[in-house]
């Protein structure tokens, strides 16, 4: 049965941790929901993790519905949620319902995701209203990096501190089901989450947030990224080394392919083809 977002209410109020990834294609969405992961978000990360972009900010509403909907075929029953890009909801609120209905028509997506506080509550309440959830985005919020003046920790300040507050209470009263924070100190994030009914999504946030969440290409091992907030749990690019070269190292000594990955032809077939082609010469 698919997963709602009430599912994930529910799991705040007993106290039941919520461990989302990232994924961007079938396969790894196919993984994410066989280890039992309730939320996959289609992150517009995929613009530095597999598109080799410098920023999320080249990411466009065409690249979002594509890797949209292969996750949705790898994990129809997780709630999967995507990032709405850069300029894709910051113009006004008609444009943010336009284009958050593709990501849910075309994608296939449970829900969106959209980065900012108070400001963006008022397109939050409108696209809450027709139906469409929403998970918030606070502190390091990568789409606003020239302006943060790079990826660094949100939240240490007073006046920050209380500002991230009022933003994800603005959030909480637009109507989203829950709320990501991102590079905000442990202490902060706590604070964060006991002050709201919805259930925060931290990610270098501290333990006390109510789920974690992680970039799936971080935490394999896989690519050149290793943030301070990520832990990582195998080391794919090792691995996947090796076994290329074991293959081109095989191909070239001429031992694979071996017999068994051949496929024969029946004896009399190929005689007569010999003969065939000897006839023609």
């Amino acid at each position: 049965m698919p997963i709602r977002t009430t599912k994930l209410m529910e799991m705040k109020q007993v106290g039941e941790r919520i461990a989302c990834v990232t994924a961007y294609d079938f396969p790894t969405a196919r993984l994410a929901a066989a280890a039992g992961l309730p939320l996959i978000l289609v992150g517009d990360s995929l613009g530095n993790v597999v598109l080799g972009y410098d920023s999320t900010l080249p990411v466009t509403m065409d690249d979002m519905v594509h890797h949209t909907r292969a996750v949705v075929r790898g994990a129809p029953d997780a709630l999967v949620v995507a990032d709405m890009p850069f300029m894709s909801y910051q113009v006004n609120a008609d444009e943010a319902m336009r284009n958050a209905g593709r990501l849910m028509q075309e994608g296939g997506a449970s829900a969106v995701k959209l980065e900012g506080g108070q400001h963006i509550a008022e397109t939050v309440t409108r696209l809450t209203d027709a139906g469409i959830p929403v998970m918030g985005h606070l502190g390091l919020t990568p789409q606003s990096v020239n302006q943060l003046g790079g990826y660094r920790v949100q939240g240490r300040t007073l006046p920050e501190a209380q500002r991230m507050l009022d933003d994800a209470e603005a959030l909480e009263r637009g109507g989203v089901f829950s709320i990501v924070l991102e590079a905000v100190p442990a202490p902060l994030a706590a604070v964060v989450t006991k002050r709201l009914r919805v259930p925060t999504i931290g990610i270098g946030a501290g333990v006390e947030c109510d789920g974690q969440i992680q970039v799936l290409h971080d935490i394999l091992g896989l690519g050149t990224r290793q943030p301070k907030h990520g832990k990582r749990y195998l080391d794919l690019n090792a691995m996947i080394g090796e076994a290329l070269q074991r293959y081109a190292a095989q191909v070239r000594e001429g031992t694979f392919p071996a017999e068994e990955h051949a496929t024969g032809i029946d004896d009399a077939v190929l005689l007569e083809l010999l003969g065939a082609v000897e006839s023609e010469r």
